[in-house]
């Protein structure tokens, strides 16, 4: 995972210098996100050092979209109601230029689902992350998981999230044992992570509205999410240390977030970013 097993790699900056801007700006974040996720999302975002807001009615979410600084878009409980309020604000989010996340959970499961991934991502989000089963479905190529688990690694979804970025223009994250991120010309791998982060509902949801604090305090859409990813990995690296289970965990975590610093980052962020060739995608060296 050493960056310099690709020595063509385009410099990143240090994922501690994100931090840093984030927690100085502290960005307000607009989250339509699905039920389990609001409430440890909003605490996760919190002790990030960003302001999350939960505006999810179809009444309101385009104005509000244009007073954040980000937007993240979860599908995870969907209602034909919902959709239209996340349309509403990925379209006012991408008339005015402001980053937005798009989450599309279990992308493949429903006909609900594939349509309304497709509508969002015709909307052109600036990141998209999800599982290796949700990439690979929103891209058109793969199963539909089960349910939000992925049924597929993440090596599995590589050359999907080139081509879904290629075609998007979106910078597009796969998440899991080792994440995976490109903008169709770059990529990165981060090997930071934890077994026991799975185990606690919601925080790959939360993940997500991490990367659109990042996003909403300047970070560009590759560093941004690849520093997010790096950060929320490190966090339960350290989180784990002290915990005895799921539930402890989960309190360890978001004292971890809160609690590392940006020289801590840096130091122990495992990140190794590298250049897409032209014709072949890259084989998977992790």
């Amino acid at each position: 995972m050493s960056p310099s097993s690709h020595p063509s790699a385009t410099p990143l900056h240090p994922p501690g210098e994100a931090l840093r801007r984030l927690r100085a700006t502290a960005p307000l974040v607009h989250n339509i996100t699905n039920f389990v996720a609001m409430n440890p999302m909003a605490n996760i975002l919190l002790a990030v050092g960003a302001s999350p807001a939960m505006v999810h009615a179809v009444e309101e979410t385009a104005e509000f979209a244009l007073l954040a600084d980000a937007l993240t878009i979860n599908i995870g409980t969907l209602s034909p109601i919902w959709v239209e309020g996340m349309l509403a604000a990925a379209r006012a989010a991408s008339q005015a230029g402001k980053p937005w996340v798009l989450d599309p959970v279990a992308a493949g499961a429903t006909s609900l689902r594939r349509d309304a991934s497709a509508r969002l991502l015709a909307l052109g989000p600036t990141v998209v992350r999800g599982n290796a089963s949700e990439i690979m479905a929103l891209a058109g190529d793969g199963n539909a998981g089960k349910g939000i688990d992925s049924a597929d690694p993440v090596a599995a979804a590589e050359d999907a999230a080139r081509a879904l970025a290629q075609r998007s223009g979106a910078v597009v994250t796969v998440t899991g044992e080792i994440d995976y991120v490109t903008d169709g010309k770059q990529a990165a791998r981060i090997a930071n992570g934890h077994p026991m982060m799975p185990q606690v509902t919601a925080l790959g949801c939360s993940l997500t509205g991490v990367v659109g604090a990042f996003l909403g305090s300047g970070s560009t859409p590759f560093d941004g999410a690849v520093s997010a990813l790096a950060y929320y990995g490190l966090a339960g690296e350290r989180a784990a240390v002290g915990a005895e289970g799921p539930a402890s965990f989960a309190i360890y975590f978001i004292d971890a977030l809160a609690t590392m610093s940006a020289q801590e980052l840096d130091d122990d962020a495992r990140i190794a970013p590298f250049d897409l060739p032209d014709d072949t995608t890259e084989e998977p060296t992790a």
